[in-house]
């Protein structure tokens, strides 16, 4: 690498050091972090008291900055949490060989407009695997992790526990660029609602509410509520929308009152983890689709 490219990314540190964000190296052309590992940790200099990982040795002084990029042409990574930020990843789908799977900012872009939200404008890193980077101030008082998949397919974010690769950083794949000249704004509230934890409830049998209704239809309703228990934590979000989805045709055919399915299916995806605003977002989504989609009983 030439000592101009090296200078570029030694400036992309610093740039994002001037803005409050907490940057360590990553390794040349890669998205790992440069830093020892726990178990090669010679417990000297910085870890001379015990083991400390890149989060907590990220810094923004720039004479740290400046010594450790002097050795090596690092990749810039930025640790989102103590940088206070949130970062919402609007991937690329793996299979690029499928042209009609949607992306993450297709699928982010649905999200909004399900949720009645415009898509935010904020400051935007594209990625060296053509998705984005959508940059947001973290709220204050509310510690936000990371996430995947939860809000939509292919979209993640990055909070405490994270970290991004910062504008200026090259790999194979190609360069992260900042795209426009927005500033950071801040996480909106309606995000907020989405990511935030829901309260761990106690976990019991499910009880459906006493309404009329073939069998068939109730059974398929407890049946569903069940596997959205049982849902992995990165699979919850699309377990509810199928399950919901499935459950629809019994509204469509007047088997099942809709008030009683959303209710049902939102204690299931609350009981699970889900936030109540994405709960609510996603069944009424999947009830939508499927009602609109149902064909008749006969056909089906």
């Amino acid at each position: 690498m030439t000592h101009d490219a090296r200078h570029v990314l030694l400036r992309a540190a610093l740039d994002a050091a001037e803005r409050g964000w907490h940057v360590f190296p990553l390794r040349p052309h890669t998205k790992r972090p440069a830093l020892h590992g726990e178990s090669a940790c010679p417990r000297t200099g910085p870890c001379a008291t015990g083991h400390l990982k890149w989060e907590q040795r990220a810094t923004t002084d720039p004479d740290l900055i400046r010594a450790t990029w002097a050795r090596a042409p690092y990749n810039v990574g930025i640790a989102t949490g103590p940088s206070r930020l949130v970062v919402v990843d609007l991937d690329m789908p793996k299979d690029k060989g499928s042209s009609d799977a949607p992306s993450g900012a297709t699928t982010f872009a649905a999200l909004c407009e399900r949720t009645g939200q415009p898509v935010p404008t904020t400051r935007r890193t594209r990625t060296a695997s053509g998705g984005e980077h959508l940059y947001f101030t973290a709220p204050a008082g509310v510690r936000l992790g990371n996430t995947a998949g939860t809000l939509a397919p292919l979209v993640d974010t990055r909070g405490w526990g994270g970290y991004v690769v910062g504008a200026g950083s090259i790999t194979p794949a190609g360069p992260y660029e900042t795209v426009g000249a927005c500033g950071v704004a801040e996480l909106p509230a309606w995000l907020v609602g989405l990511l935030q934890p829901a309260p761990v409830r106690p976990v019991g049998p499910l009880r459906l509410p006493a309404v009329s209704g073939s069998r068939a239809a109730l059974a398929a309703l407890e049946r569903e509520c069940a596997t959205v228990g049982a849902a992995p934590d990165r699979q919850r979000n699309i377990t509810l929308n199928r399950s919901a989805f499935l459950v629809g045709r019994f509204v469509a055919w007047g088997d099942l009152p809709r008030h009683v399915v959303e209710e049902a299916f939102q204690a299931a995806g609350e009981a699970r983890g889900l936030t109540a605003a994405e709960c609510r977002a996603t069944i009424r989504s999947a009830l939508d689709s499927s009602i609109r989609k149902a064909r008749p009983r006969e056909a089906a």
